[in-house]
């Protein structure tokens, strides 16, 4: 694999993908850092601090610390992952929006459109809850964080916050479309790792001042490595059905005999369920957390991470997405079909329904292991790490992240250069690529 890698430089349209994917993640980091006005950025500081662990710990981590900086980035990309997720709803309930689903580029255009308008709509949303709850809160020490609160302080932060969410949003699309890999999973994946070096530095802080022994630190960097380990086993493992294709005579020439497989991955909706899923849930956990009413506080408390109605929510929704990803992304019976016109046939499965059938029993269960996979990397070591005051962004939901998006992009770059016929990578030990 990394053989192959070094012919990336053999391949100019391939640099200039790279190069252009990782500007444009500059770009965003950069506007990580810009504030957004009438905010005291010190009061904010110490807010978030002693918020380390909670929901908002963990909205910032997505948000690669534009939450806790209050920058123009708060937002991150959530809105438009919300957005997504609810126009994906839609189109298995909406008769308009599945036929657009089914009219090929030109209605994917017109859904993404939607998706869009609905980014902007939550976001307009979720920035005056937080801009209304911004000026009802202080810092530990008593310090206001809005310096003048009021109207259009209000209008300011929420047109500043969505504007922001809009900008990412454009960046994520270009990134797909220009350079390399998932744009939006890559952003996300910038904001988790740039805050590894904080976390780091954290964590020895602890153990510094004898808060973590020397077992606890040991045990934290097992569990990562198992994690990892695992995480790497379970998104390249696939399931091979053996498929064969019956001989056929074209004139003078035979074609088709030979034997291949269908693969199916453990684990085919990826990193989308856990993004997905944090997403749902940060949704109304971020107006409960600045909210001043009570009951909304009330929610933001069960809402925190380590607690059960969070986990069993987070987990409940993982399963969710999983079986609902697949089943968007993966259609048996176009499988079964295009098999039958082709000539293919499972070995002992009548072609047509038959192999539908066969193809999504596996898939089922394949899927069914998947989110407990799933689910038990991000939910167990979180649990096990809230336990031990760790920083929430070492849980098992960020490394899947990281991990997840690593191998993704790494897949998409050898598939450059597989289209290239790059010989370096007919060679053992490359990844498999996501479905």
């Amino acid at each position: 694999m990394l053989e192959g890698l070094g012919g990336v430089s053999k391949i100019p349209e391939l640099q200039r993908r790279i190069l252009y994917t990782f500007l444009l993640l500059a770009v965003y980091r950069i506007g990580v850092f810009i504030p957004t006005p009438g905010i005291d950025n010190a009061a904010l500081l110490a807010f978030f601090e002693q918020a380390r662990g909670s929901m908002l710990g963990l909205m910032d981590m997505f948000a690669g610390g534009a939450l806790s900086a209050f920058s123009i980035f708060a937002l991150g990309i959530m809105p438009y992952i919300s957005s997504s997720i609810i126009l994906q709803l839609l189109t298995v309930a909406v008769p308009h929006l599945e036929r657009l689903s089914k009219e090929g580029e030109t209605g994917r255009r017109k859904i993404t459109q939607y998706t869009r308008y609905g980014t902007v709509l939550l976001s307009i949303i979720q920035g005056f809850g937080i801009a209304y709850g911004l000026q009802n809160m202080a810092s530990p020490s008593g310090a206001p964080i809005v310096l003048q609160p009021g109207f259009q302080f209000i209008i300011m932060t929420v047109i500043t916050l969505t504007a922001g969410t809009a900008f990412i949003m454009w960046l994520g699309e270009t990134i797909t479309e220009k350079g390399i890999g998932n744009g939006i999973s890559l952003i996300i994946f910038a904001g988790i790792v740039c805050g590894f070096p904080a976390g780091v530095a954290s964590t020895w802080e602890l153990f510094s001042a004898g808060e973590l022994n020397f077992f606890v630190m040991l045990f934290i960097l097992i569990l990562m490595i198992a994690v990892i380990g695992a995480i790497v086993f379970m998104e390249a493992g696939q399931r091979r059905i053996p498929v064969q294709y019956a001989k056929r005579i074209v004139g003078r020439k035979m074609y088709g005999g030979q034997t291949t497989h269908l693969p199916l991955k453990i684990n085919s909706a990826g990193v989308i369920p856990p993004i997905f899923a944090s997403s749902i849930i940060m949704f109304p956990a971020t107006i409960a957390n600045f909210a001043p009413q009570g009951w909304m506080k009330n929610i933001a408390e069960y809402l925190m991470p380590g607690r059960v109605a969070y986990e069993l929510l987070y987990v409940a929704f993982i399963f969710f997405f999983c079986f609902f990803y697949t089943a968007v992304t993966f259609k048996p019976d176009d499988v079964a079909e295009n098999m039958k016109k082709f000539g293919g046939y499972v070995p002992g499965i009548r072609p047509g329904k038959k192999t539908a059938e066969y193809i999504e029993n596996i898939l089922e269960k394949l899927t069914f292991s998947g989110a407990i996979y799933v689910s038990i990397v991000c939910v167990l070591p979180s649990i096990l790490i809230t336990q031990f005051n760790i920083p929430f962004y070492f849980g098992g939901t960020s490394l899947l992240i990281v991990v997840g998006v690593a191998m993704d992009t790494a897949s998409q770059v050898e598939s450059h250069l597989l289209t290239r016929q790059y010989e370096g990578f007919m060679k053992k030990g490359h990844i498999a690529r996501r479905r």
